[in-house]
């Protein structure tokens, strides 16, 4: 296994799609996972950390797990398959249960646990930033501050998009 960290949430441009953005902690190569606009907007939430006035889905799981006397200590991101990432989060007790990649990574931000993945999903998904290959087209940070400007303003707006009313079922 090898540990990832989260660089950001970021918006792959043109198609608009929402993404998280991992890396290698001792390498350099990204993993770039598409995810939804809710699972976006968690990730984002936790990231600066602002805590909303009534516990989102992925906060209360962190509540339960804590009131039954577990801690998750961390995350597995497990595979990918058909452009799909799996992911398991891992209990105090060892034991572990099946979850999305993107829920498992909104997790590990709340309860401060690493994150990590296999090896295969990292030869598999994992992209050194700067190379053109057609399994990513995602720009790193640092290679445009422009893009970068743009990413987060359609990010912000996007964010100010979303209403309560957008979490009901």
């Amino acid at each position: 296994m090898i540990e990832v960290e989260i660089v950001g949430v970021r918006i792959e441009m043109p198609s608009n799609q929402p993404l998280v953005l991992l890396k290698e902690c001792l390498g350099e190569r990204h993993i770039p996972i598409w995810i939804g606009a809710f699972e976006a907007t968690a990730i984002a939430l936790a990231e600066q950390g602002v805590v909303p006035p009534r516990p989102l889905t992925h906060d209360l799981l962190c509540g339960v797990v804590i009131a039954l006397g577990h801690q998750v200590t961390r995350v597995n991101l497990t595979k990918v398959e058909d452009g799909v990432f799996y992911g398991e989060l891992v209990f105090d007790d060892g034991t572990s249960i099946g979850s999305r990649a993107s829920d498992a990574i909104a997790v590990a931000q709340r309860v401060n646990c690493s994150i990590w993945a296999s090896e295969e999903l990292v030869s598999e998904a994992g992209v050194i930033i700067g190379e053109h290959d057609e399994h990513s087209s995602v720009e790193t940070p640092d290679e445009d501050a422009e893009a970068k400007e743009r990413e987060v303003r359609q990010f912000r707006e996007f964010l100010n998009g979303v209403e309560p009313e957008d979490f009901q079922s």
